[in-house]
């Protein structure tokens, strides 16, 4: 299975975390696609939506982390805290921005006077996640984690 380690990086953790990501992307682009009925090809590379990306990306580094190294092992600690981190951040912090975005674009959009020049461009509401969005990424990326781990480790 070496070839498929030196695909992307050579590096087993980073290629699955990749993987994840990856899934996720493509996977927002096809729930968009079956819910909406559009093609919006701005979520292949776009942050928000169903299923994270960012938390599928650090899930698989931890997952394949603790299956290469255990559960003690110090490579899990750190990737652990981390996806612990950047999940609790994609739920509240990033999904509090989106909702701050979508009052200021309601209030741009209603503004009956004049415009100041910095209301010319619409901001991005789709920031953050829901904590099922993230714990769907989550799911993910432990899945290609470990399944990755046990199959090309």
């Amino acid at each position: 299975m070496k070839n498929a380690v030196d695909f992307l990086t050579g590096n087993l953790v980073l290629n699955l975390s990749i993987v994840a990501w990856a899934l996720a992307q493509i996977l927002k682009f096809i729930i968009t696609l079956l819910t909406n009925g559009v093609m919006d090809w701005r979520h292949i590379l776009s942050s928000g939506g169903m299923p994270s990306s960012h938390s599928a990306f650090v899930c698989a580094c931890a997952a394949s982390m603790e299956h290469l190294y255990g559960w003690t092992s110090p490579q899990f600690t750190l990737a652990a805290v981390l996806a612990i981190v950047v999940m609790y951040d994609a739920a509240n912090v990033r999904q509090a921005a989106g909702q701050q975005a979508k009052i200021l674009n309601y209030i741009m959009d209603h503004w009956t006077d004049i415009k100041p020049a910095f209301f010319s461009k619409q901001l991005k509401e789709f920031l953050g996640h829901t904590p099922f969005q993230v714990l769907m990424g989550g799911l993910l990326g432990v899945a290609v984690g470990l399944l990755g781990t046990w199959f090309l480790a």
